[in-house]
């Protein structure tokens, strides 16, 4: 049952949340009816497996439908048993992404949260699943599809869905409003006997909720509920950060926003499952940290965003300049509280967290060396007409294919396998994107016929094939494979690799990167060094290493380190 104290907090919550919403006098109804379903879920609730964060817990991120087969079983179990004969000893953690009805953005413009899309399998699926593996999921909660039943019933004014979208009128003041993509952010639309302007954000297909209407936040705690019962212990808010608008101000990471958070937290604090909160703000690093809050109450976790950008342009360019800066900077995690590390995702490559790292120029030869890889740019409306890229789309194989210093990609896999190391081996909790496991190269097919450029690297495979490909251990999928499981193996072996083990950056000049781990209890030290160039390093530090082991492979540790082109050494007391 809830607690005294917990139920204090959440009527003080709305309060803070709903203090200026006249028409709602009486909040007491809708903390009563959360006090409710939480007591209910608590009483007669299923949980699924528990997770315990240790430098054993590392994330597989994928769709439902990452594997398709030519039967006629349903992805989840299809995908189900490959992560059980090649996955399973590896990860802890699969992140689903949203496996709902939906009717555009691969899953991201939901038209129904309560079910499973038939297509993929069903609830039972996912929970089966959550009693041997903790399973993360989206909750698509700043907009809705246009498609679905709550936008049709906002149309009609019933329930569920009357007042659920934002309309705005045209008093309402964006000048100054935060952008993320580069479509028309207003729709107007006759309903109501007004002339509506209907708020998109991401898409015209995507319509922004309305959280000033308490019944929308109440309607997804008990999403987030449902998810709990069905087997779910780790919730992603996607695009959380655009959820509050407020005429004339920015309309991103209100005050507002942080109070919905807080509350949710209280919420998944209370209940039996104790689930974990992820926030996904893809924005520049100052406002991502915000979302562990002020006494890291909101955020159990927060996307460590800004090192994908960072990290790729360091080995495209051999410089660690940038890097190191951030990884000098970057505060240090609490117990509770983690870093989520990755370089590549379903999404392109976010270009709003390396702002105040790299500047225009630096992006410019970015972008140029990235285009000659295969990567295309998506934009974001600023102030005015203008654009400014968002993010670039593309594998992260194609994005270190080449460079300016290897034209002919002879050290491209080096690149590759030394960007997860470090990845791996940072402060946080590793995820790795499906495709990234297996050198996946840029889908130019489902591009062309699409149009979305973030299809790019959304390449579903067919399970025969990818199984065939990895018996041959000759093959670019059985490789890539071989290593990147390996890096993981070995990551779950020492404590030092643990997600709030101590972090401390080392400057080794532009060419090497470096940070040092040290265990909870202090009794292990291991050193990430990586060389940066496609040249041989050399570093003299005096018998230093004579006693340290390296983790990846048997390098000639004397007073002198020697790194091959792109190498990563893992040393260890």
């Amino acid at each position: 049952m809830l607690s005294q104290q917990s139920k204090i907090n959440i009527i003080k919550k709305l309060n803070l949340i709903y203090k200026t919403n006249k028409r709602e006098k009486n909040l007491k109804i809708y903390a009563e009816e959360i006090f409710q379903v939480v007591n209910r879920y608590n009483k007669f609730g299923k949980t699924g497996k528990k997770l315990k964060v240790s430098e054993k817990t590392s994330v597989l991120i994928c769709y439902g439908d990452s594997l398709l087969n030519n039967d006629k079983e349903k992805t989840i179990k299809n995908l189900k048993k490959f992560y059980k004969k090649k996955l399973e000893n590896i990860f802890e953690i699969i992140h689903f992404l949203p496996f709902y009805p939906s009717s555009s953005d691969s899953g991201f413009a939901v038209k129904d949260h309560y079910q499973v899309d038939k297509k993929l399998g069903d609830w039972s699926d996912i929970y089966k699943l959550s009693k041997s593996t903790n399973i993360m999921a989206d909750i698509v909660i700043n907009h809705a599809s246009s498609k679905g039943l709550w936008f049709k019933n906002f149309l009609r004014k019933k329930s569920p869905g009357k007042n659920y979208f934002l309309a705005v009128n045209k008093n309402f003041d964006i000048s100054k409003v935060i952008r993320p993509r580069e479509n028309r952010l207003l729709k107007r639309i006759s309903i109501f006997e007004k002339n509506n302007l209907l708020w998109r954000t991401f898409s015209d297909d995507q319509i922004d909720l309305n959280f000033r209407n308490p019944k929308v936040l109440l309607r997804f705690i008990k999403i987030l509920i449902n998810l709990a019962n069905n087997g779910v212990t780790i919730f992603r808010l996607d695009a959380i950060a655009y959820l509050w608008k407020k005429s004339g101000s920015k309309c991103v990471n209100l005050k507002e926003t942080h109070e919905i958070i807080r509350l949710l937290r209280i919420i998944c604090n209370s209940l039996k499952s104790k689930p974990i909160i992820i926030t996904e703000t893809n924005l520049p690093e100052n406002e991502n940290l915000s979302y562990f809050g002020v006494k890291n109450n909101e955020s159990h976790w927060v996307y460590n965003f800004s090192l994908p950008p960072l990290l790729i342009h360091s080995f495209l360019f051999e410089d660690s300049t940038y890097l190191n800066k951030w990884s000098k900077n970057l505060p240090m995690t609490k117990i509770g509280n983690n870093y989520l590390n990755f370089i590549a995702s379903h999404d392109g490559i976010g270009m709003r967290p390396a702002e105040g790292y790299l500047n225009k120029d630096n992006l410019l030869k970015l972008f140029k060396r990235l285009k000659k890889n295969g990567a295309r740019l998506s934009y974001r409306k600023v102030q005015g007409s203008s654009k400014k890229v968002y993010e670039a789309n593309i594998t992260l194989f194609n994005a270190f294919q080449k460079t300016d210093f290897d034209k002919k990609g002879k050290y491209f896999l080096e690149r590759y396998i030394s960007a997860h190391a470090i990845m791996i081996a940072f402060e946080g909790i590793p995820a790795i994107y499906f495709n990234s496991i297996f050198g996946t190269s840029n889908d130019e097919y489902k591009y062309i016929i699409s149009g979305n450029k973030r299809d790019l690297n959304r390449y579903k495979w067919n399970k025969n094939r990818l199984e065939k490909l990895l018996n041959d251990k000759t093959s670019k999928q059985s490789v890539f494979y071989q290593k990147i499981i390996n890096l993981i193996y070995i990551k779950k072996q020492n404590k030092a690799f643990h997600p709030n083990a101590k972090r401390e950056n080392l400057n080794m000049g532009r060419k090497i990167f470096c940070f040092k781990r040290t265990s909870l209890d202090k009794k292990q030290v291991i050193y990430n060094i990586t060389n940066l160039s496609s040249k041989t390093q050399k570093l003299n530090y005096n018998n230093k290493f004579k006693k340290y082991k390296n983790l990846l492979g048997r390098p000639n540790i004397s007073h002198v380190l020697e790194l091959k082109p792109h190498q990563t050494l893992w040393l260890t007391n």
